[in-house]
């Protein structure tokens, strides 16, 4: 699997424009861009910072994968995301070496790119996103 390295950190967080707000005031971010997933249950904005890329995540019900993400742990990191050449490449090794994954085959995510998720138990407690360029 070729990988071309962090595409963005996802941060769960509860109030979307209070977290945005602090990003720009503490960090000098700006916004990307901003949309609403339905199909995943949340409304994200992605932060552009220096060259590096955070993803903010506000789920849009209690009963979404944020919304008891958030209940549980509360606002932090949600997901580490890595840019793959090729996601759909990246999910078949991935699902061949035996890999526990979320995501059989690559959903919509932000800017509508193809992502897929590996789950935590299979990356030592860490949500794992892959994405497609972009």
């Amino acid at each position: 699997m070729r990988l071309r390295g962090v595409h963005h950190v996802g941060i769960a967080v509860s109030d979307l424009d209070e977290a945005v707000a602090t990003w720009e005031r503490l960090f000098g971010a700006r916004v990307e861009y901003r949309d609403a997933l339905d199909e995943q249950g949340v409304d994200a904005v992605s932060l552009l910072v220096g060259e590096s890329r955070i993803e903010l995540l506000a789920p849009t019900g209690d009963d979404t994968p944020v919304g008891r993400f958030l209940a549980r742990r509360g606002p932090g990191m949600h997901h580490v995301a890595l840019e793959a050449h090729d996601v759909h490449e990246a999910v078949r090794e991935l699902a061949s070496a035996g890999v526990h994954l979320v995501d059989t085959a690559p959903r919509r995510g932000l800017f509508g790119l193809e992502v897929a998720f590996v789950h935590p138990d299979a990356v030592h407690g860490v949500l794992t996103e892959v994405v497609a360029g972009g």
